[in-house]
């Protein structure tokens, strides 16, 4: 990686420091209407830098079979130490730019939020890749994005929507939806964005649509 922060040592050293202001310290809400509407089927997520693992035990109760991502030996103890039978997690401490083949092409969606403004803005394309090679024909990336601006310092650094939707598009991916939610956390309203793609070309596609199709994907991370 390009950058100190693209480290776990990095991200180890802030989860020791602490309070750390990218938590919500609990599920987002966004993520939460989302899963509660059933707007999209069950089916297999992962999370890049999943953190205490908060938004992967919310879809794991309502039926996702959640593999959570993250390299920081902190946020992988916790998640262990915080799993439900009720709400399962695959916890996998590594590096989401050096995932196994075995996993490339069998998630159902990748589901995003902070990472992208967590990475230098010099890795936002290899992120696409990853994003690109995990999901199966016709999945789905949910994306939570923030914080909207054009600050170059960072951790968090400034994504612009257009251009994250701009990189899925060139690896194949199609925009279902766009929105600023109404939901976010009150000291991110305004910052945020919603973006739903799917791997493949619908171009009058619903997210209903896509779940559905979603729905009889069975296939196991091995």
């Amino acid at each position: 990686m390009s950058s100190e922060h693209n480290t776990p040592e990095f991200w180890e050293a802030n989860y020791r420091a602490g309070p750390r202001r990218w938590e919500l310290g609990g599920a987002t809400p966004v993520f939460r209407r989302l899963a509660e509407s059933g707007e999209f089927a069950p089916g297999r997520m992962i999370i890049p830098g999943a953190g205490l693992g908060d938004d992967g035990r919310l879809f794991a109760r309502h039926g996702f079979q959640v593999t959570a991502v993250d390299f920081a030996p902190t946020a992988a103890r916790a998640m262990h130490a915080r799993q439900d039978p009720a709400e399962p997690l695959v916890i996998l401490q590594a590096d989401w730019f050096d995932l196994p083949p075995r996993l490339n092409g069998v998630f159902d969606y990748v589901l995003e939020y902070v990472f992208i403004a967590a990475i230098d803005p010099a890795q936002r394309a290899a992120f696409a890749d990853v994003v690109a090679a995990l999901l199966r024909p016709g999945g789905a990336f949910i994306g939570l994005l923030w914080p909207i601006g054009t600050h170059s310092s960072g951790p968090p650094f400034a994504v612009q929507p257009d251009d994250v939707i701009a990189l899925l598009a060139d690896r194949g991916l199609s925009l279902l939806r766009r929105e600023r939610p109404p939901d976010s956390v009150p000291w991110r309203q305004g910052k945020e964005e919603l973006v739903v793609m799917a791997r493949g070309n619908y171009p009058s596609a619903s997210p209903t649509t896509i779940s559905r199709s979603l729905s009889s994907s069975k296939r196991e991370p091995s």
